[in-house]
């Protein structure tokens, strides 16, 4: 895959949040995507280590709806932002657009664990993320970041929005009955709404979507496998 370059990832705190201020008025949030329209759904994840600092990353594509494996890729790369809220996209991305450019086949739409629009500047993790492969993503995560709601009802599919500022930024959805709900809100190229419908198709068993599940796994088992082999024989 493609994917743009916006700007420079080596940049100041005061820089960080200037770009994402900037980058947020060019976050669409509006699409003609619909669930019939897709085909190719993907999850993205990342995880670091204290340890090495480094970060893991893995973008796993499924078919849509049946959520059947097509294809993956993983990437790591050495943290050289710091680990700052709000600011997490600058310190993960750089090792996600490496997965993403190894990936030989485009989904029609990213499910990203974490933030889109639910975020003080408005630029989460997913939307930075849709701006940079200039295609519909979704942030799906599992707390949330600003903003304030009412409990949805218990019942699966039951939603509430979350508001900041007086301003609609995402939904508090329930997609297990009884468990926890996520955090949906619009990454770039799409509507809340459609959001909404996307990650309760994605999660049919589980609270997490299938595609975050399946991108975690990936990680996780990389991860391990690679600390492993940094251990010093003794």
């Amino acid at each position: 895959m493609n994917v743009k370059s916006l700007h420079p990832w080596n940049v100041s705190y005061a820089d960080a949040i200037k770009l994402q201020r900037e980058l947020a008025e060019r976050v669409i949030r509006q699409s003609r995507l619909t669930l019939d329209s897709i085909r190719l759904v993907a999850g993205a994840d990342v995880s670091y280590s204290r340890a090495t600092n480094r970060c893991y990353s893995a973008v796993v594509v499924l078919s849509f709806p049946k959520l059947e494996p097509v294809c993956q890729e993983s990437a790591i790369a050495d943290a050289t932002f710091p680990y700052i809220p709000g600011l997490l996209s600058f310190r993960e991305i750089p090792s996600l657009v490496l997965a993403f450019e190894r990936l030989e086949t485009t989904p029609d739409v990213v499910i990203a664990d974490g933030q889109g629009i639910a975020h003080p500047r408005r630029l989460g993790l997913a939307s930075h993320l849709g701006l940079l492969l200039d295609m519909p993503t979704v942030g799906c995560a599992k707390s949330r970041l600003v903003g304030k709601f009412e409990q949805p009802g218990q019942e699966k599919g039951s939603s509430t929005d979350l508001m900041h500022r007086e301003e609609l930024i995402g939904a508090v959805l329930r997609t297990r009955t009884g468990i926890s709900p996520v955090f949906v809100s619009i990454g770039h190229k799409i509507d809340l709404p459609t959001a909404v419908k996307l990650v309760l198709a994605c999660s049919p068993k589980f609270r997490l979507p299938e595609t975050t599940r399946a991108a975690h796994n990936v990680v996780i088992n990389m991860m391990r496998d690679n600390e492993r082999q940094q251990i010093p024989n003794t």
